[in-house]
């Protein structure tokens, strides 16, 4: 009894227990293929012509291999032994030097399709990307394309990698794909058409030639500029401009495609490299733009060498890891934010335009570099604007900051004109300075003497700038030597040549003139104009002006004695006299022909200069004093002896 009771209850046990097991035993096995059949669980995503762009992140299974080491056979076995879970859309990744990422999609093609259909990776800075499909013996072929890769050997050469999905039926295609990058990365994926693929990259490179063809001629007008004007200045620019559009190509993947496609080490380190010598070029020109301020000169000599840092920075990230030298990329890109803007901001403050055209150009591309240093920081996932955001920052940076470069490039030929005049002109009054007015006399003096030129040399002097000076200060007599000259331009010819030969003495050239009338109508009227007071002027001050000319027809000799002899006429004269204006009295002595002795009515055998006789009938010359001209000794003793 016992025994029938006891298998009475054994069997009343088993048959309560199975069907509770059955069940458990199900859902575990239903649970692990959950896990580890991605098949199973992987939606099918369908292909239509039309909808030729499709946003494909969210639509894979992902799995991340921490070692890399898995192989394409491994996840394709019935039982792979990974967990692949759904995607997600903006997930920034961060893989490192080991990890890899796998992506599972299934894709059938809708029965009206007809297009070829591209699975794309839109982003130029992927290191690596790995896309494996059966082929029709029913083994995975593999195609890669990234920046670790040589960009002519991808299966598509472009910007960015893209791969030709093998879809020759209706049926459900499975594609991996297998991603390696070094840092933290937003990875943007999508499937189109290869015509709508085609159009949008003609798009692309249409807005890209459209910026590189305005920074090549940009280039160019510069370094014909800087040696048309010998300005190193435009040639810096040029040179700016230069790495800056290098910075663009290599950024948008057109450098990796169209000028070092068979580079595939220097593909992989252009971005850093040349981000650095961008960020760097950036700062200095914006710190020459600036120029030199007064209060912030620490500030401006740490923006100078953090400027000056790019070089060896760009050196140092080629031997460091790529995830050490991304960081210092970051950190760099953001001091130079910093510093350029709050350079173009205290060069505004002070009231200089040339901060404000600064200013309005770096804050774009500021901007723009943030953007990029948050991307490849991963804190976002990359995007249009990540991408093209560095390009449109360019396009308004470099056409502002050179209508900066021409506002700093005019002040800078305006005071090197400025110096250059004080070198050949009066600083106070804008004549000719002394050196070059008497280098001017002694030509005067030389054509006259060679060629016979007439010309007139006058000498003015303000006489009472001492007293004005002494009496109302110098402010008041450096006024009137500024009324003086404001007179004297005013009587005179552009073809005359006025300078200023001593303090309150100006010296005037008159080229062409044979007789003493026009030298004492402008004497006359520059002597009346100066008694007549400037209305509204205070204190009334009149200006005395003497005068003391030569006629080169009637006087020759060296441009020193000449000059001379017209200062010591001007000190002769008394500060009221009543004939302010004088001339130098003219030679009476001119040499004699060697073939005239003979008719000379002089003695053969005295040997000392030939003077000629005036006329019997002709009076002396009266000299401008009032009395009459010296005899010379010979003629008197000539005319005593007849």
């Amino acid at each position: 009894m016992r025994c029938a009771a006891r298998r009475g209850w054994a069997a009343l046990w088993q048959a309560i227990a199975t069907p509770f097991a059955t069940l458990f035993t199900t859902l575990l096995l239903a649970g692990s293929l959950l896990q580890a059949g991605p098949l199973q669980a992987q939606p099918v995503l369908t292909l239509n012509d039309a909808v030729p762009v499709m946003d494909v992140r969210a639509d894979a299974l992902m799995w991340i291999d921490a070692e890399g080491t898995a192989a394409i056979e491994q996840l394709t076995s019935e039982r792979p032994g990974v967990a692949f879970t759904p995607a997600k859309a903006d997930t920034v990744y961060s893989l490192g030097p080991k990890a890899a990422l796998w992506l599972h999609y299934r894709f059938t093609k809708s029965s009206s399709s007809r297009q070829d259909w591209l699975l794309e990776f839109p982003l130029p800075l992927l290191d690596l990307a790995t896309v494996y499909q059966r082929s029709q013996g029913g083994s995975w072929t593999s195609q890669s394309a990234g920046d670790t890769v040589a960009v002519s050997s991808w299966p598509e050469p472009g910007r960015y990698g893209q791969f030709q999905l093998n879809l020759r039926d209706n049926g459900v295609h499975d594609v991996y794909v297998r991603i390696q990058h070094l840092t933290e990365v937003g990875i943007p994926i999508r499937v189109s058409t290869r015509s709508q693929q085609a159009q949008r990259l003609q798009l692309e490179y249409l807005a890209i030639g459209v910026v590189f063809g305005a920074l090549v001629l940009l280039i160019v007008a510069c370094a014909v500029q800087s040696w048309v004007y010998r300005d190193k200045a435009y040639g810096w620019y040029a040179v700016y401009a230069s790495v800056m559009a290098l910075v663009v190509a290599s950024w948008t993947g057109v450098a990796g495609h169209l000028l070092w496609s068979d580079f595939s080490a220097w593909n992989n380190l252009a971005q850093g490299c040349l981000g650095l010598l961008g960020g760097g070029a950036a700062l200095l020109v914006v710190h020459h733009l600036c120029g030199i301020g007064t209060r912030h000169k620490g500030f401006e000599r740490v923006t100078y060498w953090v400027g000056v840092a790019g070089l060896p920075l760009a050196l140092v990230y080629t031997v460091l890891d790529r995830g050490s030298g991304v960081r210092m990329i970051g950190i760099y890109l953001i001091l130079i934010v910093v510093m350029g803007v709050g350079r173009a901001y205290l060069t505004w403050q002070r009231k200089d335009i040339v901060g404000f055209w600064v200013l309005a150009a770096f804050t774009p591309l500021a901007l723009a570099t943030l953007l990029i240093v948050v991307s490849i920081l991963g804190l976002i996932s990359a995007s249009w604007l990540s991408q093209y955001g560095l390009m449109a920052g360019l396009t308004i940076e470099v056409p502002m900051l050179l209508v900066a470069l021409n506002l700093r490039s005019r002040e800078r030929h305006a005071v090197e004109a400025r110096e250059q005049a004080m070198s050949s002109q009066d600083a106070l009054t804008g004549l000719l300075a002394a050196h070059l007015f008497h280098d001017r006399f002694m030509q005067v003096v030389e054509r006259a003497k060679r060629y016979q030129e007439p010309a007139a040399v006058v000498y003015i002097e303000l006489v009472n700038y001492r007293y004005i000076k002494k009496t109302w200060g110098t402010a008041v007599a450096e006024q009137s030597l500024l009324r003086s000259v404001i007179k004297l331009r005013r009587i005179l010819r552009d073809v005359n040549t006025v300078g200023r030969v001593d303090e309150a003495r100006f010296g005037l050239i008159l080229e062409g003139v044979a007789s003493r009338t026009p030298v004492t109508e402008l004497s006359a009227r520059l002597i009346a104009a100066g008694l007549m007071p400037l209305k509204g002027l205070k204190p009334e001050v009149v200006l005395q002006f003497h005068v003391a000319g030569v006629l080169l027809s009637e006087r020759l000799g060296s441009h020193e004695a000449i000059a001379q002899a017209l200062a010591d006429l001007l000190h002769s004269m008394g500060a009221r006299t009543r004939r302010p204006i004088r001339f130098l009295e003219p030679e009476l002595t001119h040499p004699m022909p060697l073939g005239a002795a003979a008719d000379s009515g002089f003695d053969g055998a005295d040997s000392g200069p030939r003077v000629s006789r005036p006329p019997r009938d002709s009076k002396p010359p009266v000299a401008e004093h009032g009395g009459r001209a010296p005899t010379p000794l010979r003629a008197v003793k000539s005319h005593s002896n007849r």
